[in-house]
């Protein structure tokens, strides 16, 4: 048996990340080729093409990744977290992340590919100018109020899994099971 005709079989002749049975080919899982049924993904056209986009997602389309992410498949694991930390300035999706548990092996294949961009733009930096990197964990230094809210985020709140953003002097982070923007300035990189 091929891994085309292993990968149809596993899958039920369905997409494996939207169960959809049409248009259908095997997706080999970075940094892995399609010689192996266990690194492959059945796919669809459409998810197909999202995965190779480097842009923005439909985020939509996307919300199979709370069944998918559970997969007994690791491949679709994988595929599921990749897409998942593309989508994290969603709240589902970073809800989603928060709860997601990884074998170990399954999360060395998963980050690896996933490591942060390296461009020419500025790096984000917190207060004592530590580098920020997508998913860290940071401390507010100062009380913050909250535009559109009516708390304020509070000295010493940590602020888990954040996201940054095109401008490298904000992040994204919850606080209070909102989603806000946050001056870096105005936090610490937790150790």
């Amino acid at each position: 048996m091929n891994t085309e005709q292993a990968v149809m079989q596993r899958s039920d002749s369905r997409c494996e990340l939207c169960t959809s049975p049409e248009h259908l080919a095997v997706f080999a899982v970075a940094p892995y080729d399609d010689s192996e049924a266990e690194q492959c993904v059945m796919t669809c056209a459409v998810c197909r093409e999202q995965l190779t986009l480097s842009g923005e997602l439909d985020t939509k389309r996307w919300h199979s990744l709370n069944d998918t992410v559970w997969s007994p498949v690791p491949a679709v694991q994988v595929l599921s977290y990749r897409l998942l930390k593309r989508l994290v300035a969603e709240p589902w999706a970073q809800d989603l992340l928060d709860t997601v548990y990884l074998s170990e092996e399954v999360q060395e294949w998963a980050d690896a590919i996933d490591a942060p961009e390296r461009d020419d733009g500025e790096p984000t930096l917190d207060s004592n100018g530590s580098q920020l990197f997508a998913g860290d964990t940071v401390v507010l230094i100062k009380d913050l109020d909250v535009k559109g809210t009516s708390f304020v985020a509070k000295r010493g709140t940590a602020v888990r899994g954040i996201a940054l953003t095109n401008n490298p002097e904000h992040i994204e982070g919850r606080v209070n099971g909102t989603r806000i923007v946050i001056i870096s300035a105005f936090v610490k990189k937790s150790n």
